[in-house]
């Protein structure tokens, strides 16, 4: 059963998915249209293992959802309005120092 995550849990799942640049890259694709996950690995030149884990991630922060077509699973945004998220988010202006990194950079957990 799906339910509706609070607002600082959905910020936390968002915050979480975007923490890996493959994850970011797969958000951005999926944002131009579905996929299926062998498009994806292709693309991204990964694993289908390595694929599927991130995807998992994905879905477990509610982020994207798996379609079933036929015999195949396609995936997409769990909600268009992410995509113009994505989109806010990528043209925000973010002061960084160039000689620092964010805390949280080495961390690789996720969901």
């Amino acid at each position: 059963m799906l339910t509706l995550a609070p607002d600082i849990e959905v910020l936390v799942r968002f915050g979480r998915a975007l923490a890996d640049p493959i994850r970011c890259r797969i958000l951005l694709m999926l944002r131009e249209a579905p996929a299926h996950p062998s498009d994806l690995a292709n693309a991204l030149d990964i694993s289908r293992t390595r694929l599927s884990n991130h995807l998992a991630c994905l879905r477990d922060c509610g982020l994207v959802v798996a379609v079933p077509v036929g015999r195949r699973t396609r995936y997409e945004l769990a909600d268009p309005r992410l995509g113009r998220a994505l989109d806010d988010l990528r043209t925000a202006v973010v002061a960084v120092e160039t000689d620092r990194t964010c805390l949280d950079a080495e961390e690789k957990d996720c969901c």
